[in-house]
């Protein structure tokens, strides 16, 4: 009888671990000068959306190593990912950085030719980045300034959980409600999207997400 307790009682721990898995921790680096304030807002958004745990990281100047200047300050994102990547903590899942600097890439086609013209695609200016999938993303607010604080900040809050998305394994999404819509080059577009994912981005996850 007591042999059977015990089964049962295991069991039941089994199923207690598959109904509710530990969360995936998230380490948030505010790079200098990026506002507390936004920073709790944007680690906030991921937590309540993704149901993910955040970890405040030590803030720190964005790395030289990105720095370039071939057509204005910026710091190359790809690798900013790539330096986050190497440097995450064993105890974190994922690493995601905020920044007020202007970030960029240069964007190739498929056949990894700089798309033309190239004098503007060689350094491109960019909202964030993302490994997809991948542990490591991006986000600047330099091109998501707006004279409403709150339209500002909204703007930040879709590109985080946008990007998380693509950490995820999510691609882009044709329906340009969703918060996974392409920017296209257009602010506009991020304006114009939800703060969502559509029911077919949600089906792609296994995370449980806000309705």
């Amino acid at each position: 009888m007591k042999n059977w307790l015990v089964l049962i009682i295991i069991m039941k721990c089994c199923l207690s671990c598959q109904q509710n898995p530990k969360p995936l921790k998230v380490g948030i680096i505010a790079y200098t000068g990026f506002p507390k304030s936004y920073c709790d807002s944007l680690r906030y958004a991921l937590e309540n959306y993704y149901g993910v745990q955040t970890f405040v990281l030590p803030s720190k100047p964005m790395p030289n190593a990105a720095y370039t200047s071939i057509k204005s300050p910026r710091y190359q994102a790809p690798k900013v990912l790539t330096l986050q990547r190497k440097h995450l903590p064993d105890t974190l899942n994922y690493v995601m950085g905020f920044t007020t600097q202007d970030i960029c890439i240069t964007k190739r086609d498929e056949q990894g030719k700089i798309i033309k013209p190239e004098w503007k695609y060689t350094d491109f200016g960019i909202m964030g980045l993302a490994y997809r999938p991948g542990n490591s993303a991006i986000v600047s607010t330099f091109r998501l300034k707006h004279t409403r604080s709150k339209i500002e900040l909204e703007r930040a809050k879709k590109v985080t959980i946008h990007e998380f998305g693509h950490n995820l394994g999510l691609p882009h999404c044709p329906n340009p409600h969703c918060v996974m819509t392409a920017a296209n080059e257009k602010i506009s577009t991020i304006d114009q999207e939800s703060l969502f994912l559509c029911g077919e981005c949600k089906k792609q996850i296994t995370l449980k997400v806000k309705a």
